[in-house]
């Protein structure tokens, strides 16, 4: 009986002398929970009871954490060791220059001169042609062609070749009273002539018009210069010196000089006509007074140029 009491005892009395955590094991569920803060503090075991894989998370986040800040410093360090090595300094000054050189552009200027030369045209182009008119088709259409074959011939004569003469317009049409009948038809052929011996181009008309009679017609003369090459070359010798000019001065006044061209357009302009009087140096036609005057070949360039700064 004692033995029963003592052992039924004494595991407790034991437990209080003993180890405590021995007691905490051995006091069951209430015992653990009403010394939370004991137990939690003492005991690993109830610690890992109550919350299980804390330790191992907390533990982990301390340990990334870690490895950020040491890997900012280390990296810190190595941008700073990098830029103030010679190679990196090499690279950032190739980078600006090749920035610098591909946004900046030199300065330029624009401008445009203007060339004008007067030559003596040697070349006359006009319009001729025979205009007839019969009570039927075939009629007019016949003698039409009669007076341009004598035309021809008589532009021959003159000295124009058949090569230079070219059918410019040709019609054959009805004529029609007011009440829409036919009365007869009128036929027209008219040639395009271009005469290089101006000397002679008043009698070359003059023998035109008496051949043809009363259907002649004429029209549309005008003068031009048959090799223009030598005037043209003038005119832009002198529209360049005026836009090298111009150019000068203007980067003078800003404190610059000129330097390469950039880009030049040019423009040709001829046609335009100067007449004078019978005293001038050009051939006088005999025949029908015709005067040739003088024309104009005209030039201009816009010319663009480099800017520099003066030495």
């Amino acid at each position: 009986m004692n033995e029963d009491r003592v052992n039924g005892l004494e595991p407790g009395v034991l437990s209080g002398q003993g180890d405590p955590a021995q007691a905490s094991l051995s006091a069951g569920p209430e015992q653990t929970v009403s010394g939370a803060s004991t137990s939690s503090l003492s005991s690993p075991v109830g610690v890992h009871e109550r919350r299980p894989g804390f330790t191992a998370r907390a533990a982990g986040i301390v340990g990334v954490a870690a490895l950020v800040v040491v890997g900012s410093i280390v990296g810190a360090a190595a941008l700073s060791s990098a830029s103030s090595s010679p190679r990196s300094t090499n690279l950032k000054a190739v980078l600006t220059t090749s920035h610098d050189a591909s946004t900046a552009s030199p300065p330029t200027i624009t401008v445009t001169g203007s060339g004008v030369v007067e030559g003596t045209p040697d070349t006359a182009t006009f319009d001729v042609g025979v205009v007839t008119t019969s009570p039927t088709a075939v009629e007019a259409l016949e003698q039409n062609n009669a007076q341009v074959a004598t035309l021809e011939q008589s532009l021959e004569q003159s000295g124009v070749q058949l090569k230079d003469m070219q059918t410019s317009y040709l019609n054959l049409s009805a004529n029609t009273n007011s009440k829409g009948k036919v009365r007869n038809f009128t036929a027209e052929d008219d040639l395009s002539v271009t005469m290089n011996d101006l000397s002679n181009l008043g009698q070359a008309l003059d023998a035109a018009v008496t051949a043809t009679g009363n259907g002649v017609t004429l029209s549309g003369i005008s003068f031009s210069i048959s090799n223009q090459s030598a005037l043209l070359a003038s005119a832009r010798a002198q529209a360049m010196q005026a836009a090298n000019t111009e150019a000068t001065q203007v980067a003078a006044g800003g404190g610059l000089t000129l330097g390469p061209i950039v880009s030049i357009t040019d423009q040709e302009n001829a046609g335009q006509y100067v007449y004078y009087n019978l005293n001038a140096a050009a051939p006088v036609a005999t025949g029908v007074p015709v005067q040739a005057g003088q024309q104009q070949i005209s030039v201009q360039v816009t010319v663009v140029y480099q800017l520099v700064a003066s030495s």
